[in-house]
């Protein structure tokens, strides 16, 4: 699996993160991202409320986005969260977004990760090729330690894709999130940096 880690763009500071895969692409949000990141949330709006919240209608606006851009930028900026859209190769087309986030150092070390792709593109293996790539560059690059994720028990998809990527189901939270009017129970699961085969 080809893992590059790029430093794109350099402006005023800031780095954009590009991360090579076979089948996909990852590369940090920025401020141009917000219209086709708009475009993803809304076609995937119903598709993904299964399993998190539905949001208000500005929530999917361009505005909404370039605000969510310019926020994770600034978080990136002091190791704090990583926003990734993830792309696919040729192409280029946004089809998912994958981050990295709630970043703790010392002495916890640890962060929490968080995925959706488009439901067009479900059910390839690609959330779990950007899940891999994500954790390589969290344990090599940031040198974390333990990696935590949420999932519903009904979301069947993405505990495989956790599961195929060495997570390991440590319990079960229940009423854990107030998702579209009920509080929904998940599995916390997580990796840690000695468990992952670098």
């Amino acid at each position: 699996m080809v893992r590059k880690f790029l430093n794109l763009l350099q402006r005023k500071g800031d780095q954009v993160v590009r991360i090579e895969g076979d089948r996909c692409y990852l590369r940090t949000f920025i401020e141009s991202d917000a219209r086709s990141l708009s475009e993803l949330l809304t076609n995937n709006k119903y598709y993904w409320a299964q399993y998190e919240p539905l949001h208000d209608d500005y929530f999917y606006t361009e505005d909404a986005q370039l605000r969510k851009i310019l926020e994770s930028m600034q978080l990136m900026r002091v190791n704090r969260e990583y926003s990734f859209g993830i792309y696919t190769k040729g192409r280029n087309q946004l089809i998912g977004h994958i981050s990295l986030y709630a970043i703790k150092r010392l002495p916890y070390s640890s962060a929490f990760i968080g995925y959706s792709i488009d439901e067009r593109f479900t059910k390839k293996g690609i959330a779990t090729e950007a899940v891999n790539h994500l954790i390589h560059f969290a344990f090599n690059e940031l040198n974390l330690h333990r990696i935590e994720a949420y999932v519903s028990p009904k979301n069947i998809g993405s505990i495989k894709v956790l599961e195929r990527a060495k997570f390991v189901k440590e319990g079960l939270l229940r009423k854990l999130l107030y998702i579209n009017g009920v509080w929904e129970d998940h599995y916390m699961y997580s990796i840690l940096q000695e468990d992952y085969n670098f």
